[in-house]
C-alpha cells in the first residue's frame, strides 16, 4: 500500500511528466501504475486509502498489561490444565471477568500455549534404537493378533515369532487368553529348538501387556535376550509381523471365523506351512523364508542370475545396454533404521 504522501508525489511527477510531452499511459507504466487508479486519486481532494485491506487497529484491542493479566490468571496453578472454556466460567464464580473464551483462546494461541498444557501434556517417546540383521536367529520381532470365532465377541489369540532377517515364522501358537506366560513359554521353547546363543538374539516387539509382562521379560534375561520394544501407539515400529498378519489375514484361504480353538490352530498350522516352505517372499528375492534361513538363498539366486545372463548374451537388444535383475542376495535386513544420525547396532552371526 501507499501512503498518502507518496501518492501525491506520484501524481506530482506524472502531472510533470505530462506536461513535459510524455503520455499519460506510458508514464503511468513507468510508476507501476494503471491509468484509472491515476484518475482515481485525481478526483479525491485527498488521496485516502478506502480499501477494505487496509489494516486498522481495533478501537477496543486490549492493551498490554490487560494481556498479560490473562496469560498470568491462565498459567496460575489454579488454572494452568484448564481449557479457557472452564477457566472463564470458574473466574465468573469468584466474581470476576477478564476477557471471553474466544479472547482467551486467542491470546493463549498467540502466545503458543493452546497445544497441551501442564498436566495434559503426553509424554514424549524416543524412536526404538535401529537394529540390523546379517544372519538368521539374530533379531525376532513378535506380536499377537486377533482370530474371531463364529461366536461374537469371543476370540482366540495368535502368538508369532518372525524372524527379521529370514522372514521365517520360527514359532507360532494359539491361546484363548492373551498373558505373558503363554508369551515366556513360546520364546523358551523357539531359543532351544533354534539353538539360539547367549547374548547373540534381539526380540522386539509393541508395548502390549505379554510383551512387558514380569514372566516375560525375566525368562528373556535368563535367556539371555535383549528385549526391544516400540513407541506407544506407533504402528510401524513393529513392520516385519504386522505384515505377516496382513498376509494371513487377506489370504483368500482365510475363513475370517473359527468355529472352536482347534480350527484356529489347524488352519494356522497349514498356512505357516505354506508361507516358510513355497510361499516366494518379495522381500528376500523371491525365495522362500525356509530357504533363506537355511542359507540356501545365495545358491539359488546364483542359478537365476546365470539365467538371465544367458538369456542377455543370446538376446542383447533386449536389454538395451541395461544390467539384468538383480538377483544380489539381501546381506543386511533393518528394522527401524535411524534416519542418518546413528549408525545401527549390528546384531551378526556370533564368532
Amino acid at each position: 500500500m501507499t501512503s498518502p504522501e507518496q501518492r501525491q508525489r506520484l501524481l506530482e511527477w506524472i502531472a510533470e511528466a505530462v506536461r513535459a510531452g510524455a503520455r499519460r499511459k506510458p508514464a503511468c507504466r513507468e510508476c507501476g501504475l494503471d491509468p484509472r487508479t491515476i484518475q482515481r486519486w485525481a478526483r479525491r481532494a485527498t488521496p485516502i486509502d478506502r480499501r477494505t485491506c487496509v489494516v486498522k487497529t481495533p478501537r477496543n484491542k486490549l492493551d498490554e498489561h490487560t494481556r498479560q493479566r490473562v496469560l498470568a490468571v491462565a498459567n496460575a496453578p489454579e488454572y494452568a490444565d484448564l481449557p479457557p472454556n472452564q477457566i472463564v466460567p470458574k473466574l465468573a464464580d469468584t466474581g470476576q471477568y477478564l476477557v471471553s473464551e474466544s479472547t482467551m483462546y486467542r491470546l493463549l494461541r498467540e502466545a503458543r500455549q493452546l497445544a497441551y498444557r501442564q498436566a495434559s501434556r503426553p509424554r514424549r517417546h524416543a524412536a526404538p534404537q535401529p537394529v540390523t540383521a546379517t544372519a538368521p536367529n539374530r533379531l525376532y520381532s513378535w506380536d499377537i493378533t486377533y482370530l474371531p470365532l463364529t461366536v461374537r465377541g469371543m476370540y482366540c489369540f495368535l502368538y508369532l515369532f518372525l524372524d527379521v532377517y529370514s522372514r521365517k515364522i520360527v514359532g507360532w501358537q494359539v491361546y484363548g487368553a492373551e498373558c505373558a506366560e503363554h508369551a515366556a513359554a513360546l520364546l523358551k521353547d523357539i531359543v532351544e529348538r533354534e539353538g539360539v546363543a547367549r547374548d547373540t538374539l534381539t526380540v522386539h516387539a509393541d508395548n502390549g501387556g505379554p510383551m512387558k509382562g514380569a514372566t516375560m521379560l525375566a525368562t528373556m534375561q535368563r535367556l539371555g535376550v535383549v528385549p526391544s520394544f516400540s513407541r506407544p501407539a506407533v504402528s510401524d515400529d513393529n513392520p516385519y509381523v504386522e505384515s505377516f498378519f496382513k498376509t494371513l489375514k487377506y489370504a483368500p484361504v482365510y475363513p475370517g471365523r473359527f468355529t472352536d480353538i482347534h480350527a484356529a490352530r489347524a488352519f494356522t498350522a497349514e498356512f505357516v506351512e505354506w508361507y516358510n516352505h513355497r510361499h516366494q517372499h518379495s522381500g528376500i528375492r523371491y525365495v522362500t523364508p525356509a530357504q533363506r534361513h537355511a542359507g540356501e538363498d545365495v545358491l539359488i539366486l546364483q542359478r537365476r542370475q546365470a539365467v538371465y545372463e544367458r538369456a542377455k548374451a543370446a538376446h542383447p537388444e533386449r536389454w538395451n545396454n541395461r544390467p539384468t535383475r538383480n538377483w544380489d542376495p539381501i546381506r543386511e535386513v533393518h528394522l527401524n533404521p535411524e534416519k542418518a544420525k546413528t549408525q545401527p547396532v549390528a546384531v551378526a552371526a556370533a564368532a
